[in-house]
């Protein structure tokens, strides 16, 4: 099991907690025919937050991902591999739990820096933060 979060694209997600949990269930449908690896399609915003967490957080997927050669003997960096999973909206990310806690500090500090939300999927009480500090 993973400790999972999720940064989304404020101006297109709804704005209260009922339609933002309908909108979420639809995303992690991952019915886009896109691939998830990869950022191209997703917004600027998003784009720019993907390319400043991938150098803390690098990721475990696609041709942002560090060689083989990179990881083999690298205990830190394979603790640290993310799987980010990139959509039009929103990037969902799973992170080792040895690393929740660095992973949420780094997770909001990007948000807010990149102007994007942010929700703790998998707090209890399903933390949602919109850029200006409103929690959902």
């Amino acid at each position: 099991m993973s400790y999972y979060l999720l940064v989304f694209e404020n101006t297109r997600t709804p704005k209260t907690k009922k339609e933002f949990m309908s909108w979420y269930e639809n995303l992690t449908t991952w019915s886009e025919d896109v691939d998830y690896n990869e950022i191209s399609h997703t917004t600027t915003s998003l784009q720019n937050w993907f390319q400043e967490s991938i150098k803390s957080f690098p990721a475990m997927n696609g041709s942002f991902a560090p060689s083989d050669e990179e990881i083999n003997g690298n205990e830190e960096l394979e603790e640290r591999l993310t799987d980010y999973c990139v959509a039009s909206n929103a990037i969902y990310m799973a992170f080792a739990w040895s690393v929740a806690e660095k992973a949420y500090e780094h997770v909001r500090m990007l948000a807010t820096k990149h102007n994007v939300g942010f929700f703790n999927v998998s707090s209890e009480n399903g933390e949602i933060i919109l850029p200006d500090g409103l929690k959902i």
